[in-house]
């Protein structure tokens, strides 16, 4: 029992330990997503070791402060995402008619057939914008009723599983797909003019995960995040990123992003609203997105059900406010982190 109880606390410390490694290689990336179910599995084996382990206490002591130390570095790290915490968009307080947009991403999973579920749940959620991804060209045709009310579109089906169709209420202008780090792995630049006229940039991205299967590294996926946070910081129009990142809310790249973009996430202050694994209630991260510039406030945001994908959509609506640059701030990179972004950007 002894020999177990030491064993199962190393392997949850290294599984930590693993996450702080900077290195791309998808074994140190991957832990990076389950840190909720690290801190759960840490909260649950503290006890257990208190009450069941007889050996050595010299050990028995170590364990206990090196878990305890664990748990406090987890809990710091989720705690921006926990309702205790501050908000980084703030709420939309009042409507202003013509400059409200609403938005939905969804990852649909390729080999899904439920296309009848997820054209009514569109539909019904009725988003001025709509971004379903992993679409081939089955799911392109499926999909055509929605050309009925929603007039623009930008359609890049594949048979990869990095498919796009982005569908828009709103008239789209200076319209491009780009492959910014790989073939077949497309993203979508394009301007979207808001009732009042206003004109704003949206980028939407689906870069490949750190996973043996797809990319045995996260190199493409942090530089083609990174090279959309310069595109975003240098636009002068309100910026919307959104899109399957790959990559959950909490991690460096993430955060790196955030800082490097001038962008904010409207999860800080308010929950995880982890859209991936639909089927495995356990191990749930959020890795579908919606990041915008400080020029947005929020008004709603919510996970939406799930229609046979591995993913659950995730809906939202902002509302653009003249003032609202003056009254939120994004995060700021120092010198190491221009650095690391500069580094990342330059990897082959």
């Amino acid at each position: 029992m002894n020999l177990v109880i030491v064993c199962v606390n190393c392997l949850i410390l290294l599984f930590t330990l693993l996450s702080l490694v900077k290195n791309a290689w998808w074994l140190f990336r991957i832990f990076d997503y389950p840190r909720l179910q690290k801190l759960v599995l840490a909260l649950v084996c503290l006890p257990l070791t208190l009450a069941f382990y007889r050996g050595d206490t010299i050990v028995l002591y170590a364990m206990i402060g090196l878990m305890l130390a664990n748990i406090v570095y987890l809990s710091t790290q989720i705690y921006p995402f926990t309702p205790l915490a501050g908000k980084q968009v703030l709420k939309a307080t009042r409507d202003i008619p013509g400059q409200c947009l609403s938005l939905m991403i969804a990852n649909v999973y390729q080999d899904n057939k439920n296309w009848s579920a997820c054209l009514k749940q569109v539909q019904q959620v009725n988003a001025d914008v709509v971004l379903l991804l992993e679409t081939d060209h089955q799911w392109d045709q499926r999909m055509s009723p929605l050309a009925d009310t929603y007039p623009y579109s930008v359609r890049v089906p594949l048979p990869n599983t990095y498919g796009m169709l982005l569908y828009s209420k709103l008239e789209l202008v200076d319209t491009q797909v780009k492959y910014l780090v790989e073939p077949g792995i497309p993203s979508i630049h394009t301007d979207v003019l808001l009732p009042d006229g206003t004109r704003i940039k949206i980028f939407a991205l689906h870069p490949t995960p750190p996973v043996p299967t797809e990319n045995p590294r996260s190199t493409e996926r942090d530089k083609e995040l990174l090279l959309v946070a310069d595109l975003a910081k240098a636009s002068t129009l309100p910026v919307i990123v959104l899109g399957d990142m790959n990559d959950v809310a909490w991690s460096y790249t993430t955060e790196l992003f955030l800082k490097m973009s001038g962008l904010i996430d409207p999860r800080r202050g308010r929950g995880f609203y982890n859209t991936f694994h639909a089927h495995y209630p356990f191990m749930r991260f959020p890795l579908d997105h919606a990041f915008i510039s400080t020029h947005f406030k929020l008004g709603s945001m919510k996970r939406l059900n799930n229609c046979g994908s591995d993913h659950f959509p995730i809906y939202l609506s902002i509302q653009y406010e003249e003032q609202a640059t003056q009254q939120q701030d994004p995060m700021q990179p120092d010198a190491d982190d221009i650095e690391v972004a500069a580094e990342k950007k330059e990897a082959v």
